[in-house]
């Protein structure tokens, strides 16, 4: 099993101030770095608390790119209806050879409406953008001059785009799915990696989906074994089992973050494109300790983590996007954290 960090962060400005906030993050990525995690991820969101500071994900990671030496950076996810293509492929490039090879393009569709409207992009052409967008990119990364038309951007006729990727034949790609059948199902029959927040859901609910993912795999004739999924679940770890001090730790910074994540999602997405959304935003206004404590989230002390991790694996988990900075969360909680995972955890966890 594979471990990451992922940041959706929570901006608070009564707690913590951006620059910190941000220099946080960096010290977190680089530690990981170091005792050797494997991903990086950040989100793509805009003007809102939820993740609004991870605004320009190639930005920061091209920063990280120069501060770390092997850890793996991706986006997770850009919102690639939001963005040309054109840019996503030499962002990818460009990031993939400053950090030597270690670049990962993690696409969404988003669904965030206030996102959508300020960019004037209509959230019903979202799926269509997505699947246009990815084509250009890949086509772009080839190295044969572009030939293009389509509804979405200006027509290009046999121009060459630079830099292509240091990997080859391309960056891995991974489709970022929350809710909708289709997507996963897409996902899975056009062969790329699948990138899944899952702490909005139940375990059973969450291998469900993991499931279409893996049969649509299966039908179009490729090997599950080939493909990585990647699940997002907040984390914090203990030295010693404590169930109450967890919940003394934890449970305000979460309740913070849901908040975040409901004040975002106030305005709901498109009816028609984003079918069953709202279960989302029902689920956000439920959270407790004892709803996501320990089915919807990895955390407490290492044998609980490692019995966590083995059930993880049996719904087809590769990798653990771990979300440890979350809500008023301090910092030095969030490193000591990283450490304990680092020293008591990650070994065994290596084996599952």
């Amino acid at each position: 099993m594979k471990f990451g960090l992922f940041y959706l962060p929570t901006h608070m400005p009564a707690h913590i101030d951006q620059a910190t906030h941000i220099d946080n993050m960096v010290e977190q990525v680089c530690y990981a770095d170091e005792i050797g995690i494997d991903y990086a991820w950040f989100v793509e969101h805009h003007f809102v608390r939820h993740g609004g500071l991870s605004s320009a994900p190639f930005s920061m990671l091209s920063y990280l790119a120069g501060r770390t030496r092997n850890i793996r950076l991706g986006t997770g996810a850009t919102v690639l209806p939001l963005n040309d293509p054109i840019r996503v492929a030499e962002s990818t490039a460009v990031l993939d050879h400053l950090s030597g090879g270690r670049a990962d393009l993690g696409i969404g569709r988003g669904f965030l409406r206030d996102e959508f409207d300020a960019f004037g992009v209509p959230m019903r052409e979202t799926r269509e953008r997505l699947e246009d967008g990815i084509s250009l990119v890949r086509q772009a990364w080839s190295g044969e001059p572009v030939h293009y038309s389509g509804p979405f951007r200006p027509p290009i006729e046999g121009l060459r785009v630079l830099p292509t990727p240091r990997q080859q034949p391309n960056p891995p790609i991974w489709v970022a799915c929350l809710m909708s059948p289709e997507s996963f199902e897409w996902t899975g029959t056009e062969g790329y990696n699948l990138l899944y927040v899952a702490y909005h859901v139940d375990g059973a609910t969450a291998a469900q989906r993991i499931g279409w993912y893996t049969d649509a795999l299966v039908k179009s004739g490729r090997r599950v074994e080939d493909h990585e999924v990647a699940c997002v679940y907040h984390a914090h770890f203990l030295d010693q089992p404590d169930d109450a001090q967890l919940r003394s730790v934890v449970d305000r910074p979460m309740g913070e973050y849901t908040a975040a994540g409901v004040e975002a999602a106030t305005k709901a997405p498109d009816p028609i494109a984003y079918k069953g959304y709202a279960a989302r935003e029902d689920y956000q206004r439920q959270s407790s300790f004892e709803l996501y404590y320990p089915d919807r989230v990895l955390m407490g002390a290492r044998d609980q983590v490692l019995t966590r991790l083995e059930q993880m694996a049996r719904m087809g988990i590769t990798q653990v996007g771990m979300l440890v900075d979350f809500g008023s969360l301090p910092q030095a909680q969030i490193m000591r954290s990283l450490e304990i995972f680092g020293r008591d955890i990650l070994p065994e966890a290596r084996r599952i």
